[in-house]
């Protein structure tokens, strides 16, 4: 079967580092045969507020059916004043109205967590929060979930991930659509937070 993977995230900046994570997470999905849906910037801007009492509208019923029909789930969001962005929780407040199906929430998916902050304290706190969240929605957060420093790597014209990022963001794909992980990139130790991994630990696709 083909795994359907649903992406949110992102900010109102346009090209924000986030949703431009979130892409090339996807995109690796995408790449191992996954079919993909983004809820990007774009959509989650004009999200109304998530209001328990009433049923969705037409932009929420649509985020409501994505996530209820998913395999899998990545989530990205930038590091607000050490958590997850407002814009990124009031998507995932949407979930609630998975409560009564008869895979309650997240149940059963596989979910990549990756946060974007410029230092990596923001970065770290904010990804164990989103992880948090993901439990309690009943989601399995992926082993590996990516916290990106974007103040490294970023010049006047944008954020350029290395090999190591993108290693990270690859296996976060390759693992919510149950595809393994990734080879380290060449010259790198592997593509996991700590640029001093054991570089077995990352293991071929099968």
């Amino acid at each position: 079967m083909q795994p359907f993977v649903v992406g949110l995230g992102g900010t109102t900046r346009a090209s924000s580092t986030s949703e431009t994570a979130l892409r090339l997470a996807l995109d690796a999905a995408a790449a191992a045969g996954a079919r993909t849906e983004l809820f990007g910037a774009d959509y989650l801007s004009g999200l109304p507020m998530y209001d328990p009492d009433r049923p969705p509208g037409g932009s929420g019923r649509r985020l409501v059916e994505a996530l209820r029909a998913a395999d899998g789930v990545i989530v990205c969001s930038p590091g607000y004043h050490g958590s997850v962005s407002g814009l990124v929780k009031n998507a995932l407040d949407y979930a609630e109205d998975l409560r009564d199906d008869t895979r309650p929430y997240l149940t059963g998916r596989a979910v990549g967590c990756v946060t974007t902050a410029y230092g990596w304290q923001a970065a770290v706190t904010t990804l164990q929060a989103l992880r948090t969240i993901v439990h309690a929605l009943r989601g399995w957060p992926t082993p590996l979930g990516a916290a990106l420093n974007v103040a490294e790597g970023r010049d006047g014209r944008g954020w350029h991930p290395d090999e190591r990022v993108l290693g990270q963001l690859r296996t976060v794909g390759l693992e919510v659509c149950g595809r393994g992980v990734v080879p380290p990139p060449r010259g790198v130790r592997g593509a996991h937070q700590n640029g001093s991994s054991d570089p077995a630990t990352v293991v071929g696709t099968r």
